[in-house]
């Protein structure tokens, strides 16, 4: 399941841009290794053993890491990785991502239903110039970053928040996107296969994606390469409901194969 915060802010977690690559760079070598020395991340880092033991402080705190002496270990399961450290990581790719993707989006009146994340997120900044365009969403962050255009109408969802992805979930947010009809929804994922297909981290968020994907007209997956060949907790999407997979080079050539044999359409942008 995905961990669960402590007292601490989403804002509190990566500080700096610097600190949050740093912090996220840890818990992925983290995810690697099982297990690692504060010396072992001081080689690999640069930084003083006083920085990273409170890097680990704050990441231990989050339920993300186990603090061991002179160090830290992975946790029993696969950690969600809080949407404020998510957001340094593959930028490139994902602002590569999102172009491709907006540029699928019709020009003329056209409605999409957008999911939380930083690669969906990237999505919503490139529809900024598009006219006639409504987009549904659960997501704060994505409401935030396209209330300020005029030309763009969004529907929000109602629902119960989720601090690590600031997205809103549950019977609430369900029922708006059950209401709607959309054109096209872009589904962002922490995992996609051909067997287990789209799938994320928390149940309950992988339901209200699923209400969103079951209206819609066509579904793009937008994912770095890093989650393909990767299987989350729970499936947001069967790989059948799957129109498009718009992806990086980095993807793993054998999943995406498997993925083309079950007839989705691959895209490396």
């Amino acid at each position: 399941m995905a961990t669960a915060y402590s007292t601490s802010t989403v804002a509190e977690i990566g500080g700096s841009p610097k600190r949050s690559r740093r912090m996220a760079a840890i818990l992925d070598l983290i995810a690697e290794r099982r297990e690692v020395s504060l010396a072992e991340l001081a080689e690999q880092f640069g930084s003083s053993a006083a920085t990273l033991r409170r890097d680990l402080t704050v990441l231990a705190d989050q339920g993300l890491i186990i603090r061991t002496h002179g160090g830290a270990k992975a946790t029993g399961s696969l950690a969600e990785v809080p949407v404020a450290l998510r957001d340094t990581r593959f930028q490139e790719a994902k602002r590569r991502i999102a172009r491709a993707a907006a540029a699928r989006i019709p020009r003329e009146r056209h409605a999409i239903a957008l999911s939380g994340g930083t690669t969906t997120a990237g999505v919503a900044r490139e529809l900024a110039g598009h006219t006639d365009l409504t987009i549904v969403t659960n997501s704060l962050s994505i409401a935030s970053l396209v209330a300020p255009y005029p030309r763009l109408r969004v529907v929000m969802t109602g629902g119960i928040l989720r601090p690590q992805s600031l997205e809103l979930v549950g019977v609430l947010a369900e029922g708006t996107f059950n209401a709607v009809n959309v054109g096209t929804a872009i589904l962002g994922a922490d995992g996609f296969t051909a067997a287990a297909g789209v799938t994320t981290h928390d149940e309950t968020e992988a339901r209200t994606n699923h209400a969103m994907v079951a209206k819609a007209q066509r579904t793009i997956v937008v994912a770095d390469g890093s989650k393909i060949g990767a299987v989350a907790l729970a499936q947001m999407a069967e790989t059948s409901a799957v129109s498009m997979l718009i992806t990086d080079e980095s993807a793993d050539p054998a999943a995406l194969e498997e993925l083309r044999a079950a007839g989705v359409e691959v895209v490396i942008a």
